[in-house]
């Protein structure tokens, strides 16, 4: 991996940690569903984010 995908990948990693926080800390307090689906959708997005940026690395090279 190069250095640049690391940092692409550790920046999408930072985010979809932040959704799934953000996801526990709205189920905690008992937030209404519309926020807890989109910390869902968040932290799917994110996920969906690294995966896709390690395949364009591998096609490519960023």
């Amino acid at each position: 991996m190069t250095t640049r995908l690391r940092n692409v990948v550790t920046l999408v990693a930072i985010g979809t940690s932040c959704w799934i926080a953000a996801g526990v800390i709205s189920i905690a307090v008992g937030a209404d569903s519309k926020i807890i689906w989109t910390c869902v959708s968040g932290t799917a997005l994110g996920l969906f984010g690294i995966r896709y940026t390690i395949r364009r690395n591998r096609r490519s090279g960023i």
